[in-house]
């Protein structure tokens, strides 16, 4: 599908163009987006638009790494939309010429249908609108990747404030999750940022000087994410420590637990030990009060240990 709106000299939209219509010397720019199109619809990029090869070939190529190619007076972009919920990234393709956007996308994208009535809400848009379309285009994009970043670093606060009492086999099962969210957030967010920093540096772009704080206000929001994916990365990395520092010690706990008890039965084996063995001469062996004198010696033995080792603090 094919969905054309353009914007008059008198400074009013019309919609529901034709492909033949956008030629019209009344429109002053037009934007053309490209939904989920057909492949006699895809031709019209090297038929009707004339756009370069390389474009055309990276328009078929999904997921591609977001990046800016210059063809003479068009500017290619390859964009990413981000889904809030499963993260998964829709391509959307964008060109800039003269007097003209196209955007082309196989999936329905809400951002591109939320920039598109944004930008028509706008009576006037300037001379250069078409530049101001791919800002409400762009913008809208990164816009959408904050709930995904806020919702993870949301998660992370309150697992920080529940690990009071030592996170659990869950909570680390939970943190590798949030931190591949992350990663799949990076190899979105980060070439984005790139993309806008050589954006505002061009001046390849007519007319684009007009437009540089409306860019950079973009490039601002993805520093931010950036910033945020950063420090989300570091919270990650700071429970996963915990985690292994907090059974670190609960397992040294459990070790010198076992220690005392093995410790305090090592002289109870000896003696028992010694008292096991079936020799006839063995000294005591017909005494009528040895059974309980080596119990009792057993006894003490054990207790005094224990009293030992407490007073070490070993317990604590």
């Amino acid at each position: 599908m094919i969905r054309i709106i353009g914007y008059t000299k008198d400074k009013k939209w019309v919609t529901d163009l034709t492909i033949e219509q956008v030629r019209s010397t009344e429109l002053e720019w037009y934007w053309v987006d490209f939904i989920g199109p057909k492949e006699e619809e895809c031709t019209l990029l090297e038929t009707f638009f004339h756009f370069h090869p390389l474009a055309i070939e990276d328009c078929y190529h999904l997921l591609q790494r977001p990046k800016i190619d210059h063809y003479d007076d068009v500017h290619f972009f390859v964009l990413h939309e981000i889904e809030r919920k499963t993260l998964n990234v829709n391509e959307v393709n964008m060109f800039i010429g003269p007097d003209y956007v196209v955007t082309f996308h196989y999936e329905s994208s809400p951002a591109i249908d939320d920039a598109r009535m944004k930008l028509m809400n706008r009576v006037k848009v300037g001379e250069n609108g078409h530049l101001h379309a791919a800002y409400s285009i762009i913008d809208q994009l990164v816009d959408d990747y904050f709930p995904a970043v806020n919702e993870l670093d949301e998660l992370l606060l309150d697992m920080e404030i529940d690990s009071d009492d030592g996170p659990d086999q869950t909570d680390m099962s939970d943190i590798f999750t949030i931190r591949s969210r992350l990663l799949r957030l990076r190899k979105t967010i980060i070439p984005m940022r790139d993309l806008l920093y050589r954006l505002i540096n061009t001046d390849r772009i007519d007319g684009m000087k007009d437009y540089l704080a409306f860019y950079h206000d973009i490039y601002d929001h993805l520093l931010k994410l950036s910033e945020m994916m950063d420090s989300c990365r570091e919270m990650t990395a700071d429970l996963r420590d915990s985690y292994i520092s907090f059974n670190s010690n609960r397992m040294n706990s459990i070790m010198k637990t076992l220690t005392v008890i093995t410790t305090i039965f090592m002289p109870l084996t000896f003696l028992a030990g010694i008292y096991g063995m079936n020799f006839y001469n063995m000294p005591e062996i017909q005494w009528k009060w040895g059974y309980l004198t080596v119990i009792l010696l057993m006894t003490f033995i054990a207790i005094s240990m224990f009293a030992w080792f407490r007073s070490k603090g070993w317990f604590k």
